[in-house]
């Protein structure tokens, strides 16, 4: 695994020390979980990147229309992309705490095709979207509204790679260690 030294002289932050705007989000974090992970930790030196990135997850959480299967998927096809070990490592533990099929998530993890013909539909189109940079080709589109996603849908991918795109690029910046409630799905890309 190629490992990057950590490329910022900014410090994770803590709820105490964030400022105004990111503190918030840190406090909520620590009160709904027990913790602060790196991500956010890091984030909160800039109020709004971590403002942003929670509005647009709970966005895509809350109205995508993707059912929590799919959208462990979306971010894992995302996060692979980018060999972000931070944030398959985080996705899988939380696929898993969604009861997503283990088989599902360590397709995506191998670069294996996923059985499910609809998972892998979404698999393929994300991972379509972020390899041609939103230029995915007409039968990529076709066939993932054939299974029975919406072009409305389409722009839920987009804000899952925004979002997607703001955690993982942080994460190489700072390539800090995985926390420990993560570190049982820890995750490196292989040389393919």
């Amino acid at each position: 695994m190629t490992t990057h030294a950590h490329l910022t002289t900014l410090d994770r932050l803590t709820a105490d020390e964030a400022p105004d705007g990111s503190r918030e989000i840190l406090q909520t974090s620590l009160a709904r979980t027990g913790m602060v992970p790196h991500l956010y930790a890091a984030m909160a030196n800039s109020p709004g990147l971590l403002g942003t990135y929670r509005s647009g997850y709970d966005d895509f959480r809350r109205g995508s229309g993707f059912d929590p299967v799919e959208q462990e998927v979306t971010f894992l096809a995302i996060s692979r992309f980018h060999g972000c070990t931070y944030c398959m490592a985080v996705h899988s533990s939380i696929a898993d705490r969604a009861m997503v099929p283990t088989a599902v998530t360590d397709a995506i993890r191998d670069g294996e095709p996923i059985e499910d013909i609809r998972l892998q539909a979404l698999n393929h189109f994300v991972t379509a979207m972020v390899e041609t940079r939103g230029r995915p080709e007409q039968r990529e589109l076709d066939a993932f509204l054939a299974v029975g996603y919406s072009e409305a849908q389409v722009l839920e991918v987009i804000l899952a790679i925004a979002v997607k795109t703001i955690s993982n690029y942080t994460n190489h910046l700072f390539d800090y260690p995985l926390d420990d409630a993560f570190a049982a799905r820890a995750w490196s890309p292989s040389a393919e």
